[in-house]
């Protein structure tokens, strides 16, 4: 749906900004968000039973799938089904979060391809609209325009978002995220135009036929482990950064912004678990400063790309600006400069303490008593 300027003027009049997207945008003013909290009673909702069906289906099936490739899988359909998995999985993070929604990187054709395939095999959604509802998020995170609004609780943000209607500020101030960069790319537009058949060969067929294929494993494993039970981790471990990266956790460098850093989910969502940093630094293709790849498999992958060749541009942040933010804004938690604003207020009480002293004597010197 395309909006007037008037008309998205009109819908911007009474939207308070938590986030900002890109490096050049103004900031929004420092201070606890406008997230609403729980919004059950506002509006009315509808529930996708087809789609919480889908998902009951997925998450029982992950268990059998465990069971059944335990019991009569071969070894390399198992190693098979978690390198997929990672891999899928990082055609959401260097795909569709890191590459298409923030352009925090550039990448030529053979990688765009490669990720588009990786998004569409991880099945969350087409690349347009997973990064608009992402922008969305970032630009209005936890009010009720938030599409996974943690504020709404832990289950919401998971995974209720996804079974139930939208909040209709949603939809009405997600109109004012342009997203129109995203359909100048060929691959996110046929994507998207021919997803139901891409999702359904790239997610189901594909990883249960090539083990068949290749090895001889039987397909009714191949399908229940390397389709389903693969598919369900990957969501989870994406799900996770909506909610416990939301809920749980340290604020190093701004305590008044929303995401966490949660380590945890930093190793199970491939480096999309330092959440704080990357809601107040959103187009750092890094999504942290953590040296040496710690649980960022993601940076690793996209460095190793550029090495390549294949990936260029990449956009990070001035450590100086970084070391700022934290002295600013930050909850002492950061581990390198975490003690700072703790050291600073000692200081501070040593100086006004001294300049007492200084002035008001509180003790006579004994020369003094000995000369009189």
């Amino acid at each position: 749906m395309h909006l007037s300027n008037s008309s998205k003027a009109e819908l911007e009049e009474d939207i308070q900004a938590t986030g900002r997207l890109y490096e050049h945008e103004p900031e929004p003013q420092e201070h606890v968000n406008v997230g609403t909290g729980p919004t059950n009673k506002v509006y009315k909702k509808q529930y996708f039973w087809y789609t919480i069906t889908a998902f009951s289906i997925l998450h029982v099936g992950a268990v059998y799938g465990i069971y059944i490739v335990a019991t009569r899988g071969y070894w390399t359909t198992i190693i098979f089904g978690i390198l997929l998995g990672l891999a899928s999985g990082l055609g959401i993070t260097a795909g569709a979060h890191r590459l298409w929604c923030h352009r925090s990187y550039n990448a030529k054709f053979p990688l765009r391809l490669l990720l588009a395939f990786l998004n569409t095999v991880a099945v969350q959604n087409n690349i347009y609209t997973w990064s608009r509802d992402h922008r969305t998020h970032h630009r209005f995170s936890e009010t009720d325009a938030d599409p996974y609004n943690a504020k709404r609780g832990f289950f919401f943000s998971h995974i209720g978002w996804l079974v139930t209607s939208k909040h209709p500020e949603v939809t009405r101030k997600g109109q004012t995220i342009d997203c129109s960069d995203l359909l100048e790319d060929p691959l996110v537009y046929y994507q998207r135009k021919y997803y139901f058949w891409l999702a359904a060969f790239c997610s189901f067929i594909f990883p249960a036929i090539t083990p068949w294929k290749l090895w001889g494993e039987d397909l009714w494993v191949a399908f229940w482990f390397c389709s389903v039970t693969r598919c369900t981790f990957v969501l989870n471990g994406t799900f996770l950064v909506n909610s416990a990266a939301h809920l749980w956790g340290t604020k190093p460098y701004d305590k008044n912004t929303v995401g966490m850093e949660q380590p945890i989910v930093g190793a199970l969502a491939l480096g999309e678990g330092w959440h704080n940093y990357h809601h107040v630094f959103p187009w750092d293709y890094k999504t942290s400063e953590l040296p040496w790849y710690r649980l960022n498999l993601t940076t690793m992958f996209i460095d190793a790309a550029a090495y390549l060749g294949q990936a260029y541009d990449l956009k990070t942040v001035d450590p100086k600006v970084v070391e700022q933010r934290v002295k600013r804004t930050g909850d002492g938690s950061h581990f390198k400069w975490g003690d700072e604003p703790e050291r600073l207020e000692k200081e501070q009480q040593r100086l006004e303490q001294q300049q007492q002293s200084d002035t008001y004597p509180t003790s006579i010197d004994s020369k003094l008593l000995k000369d009189e």
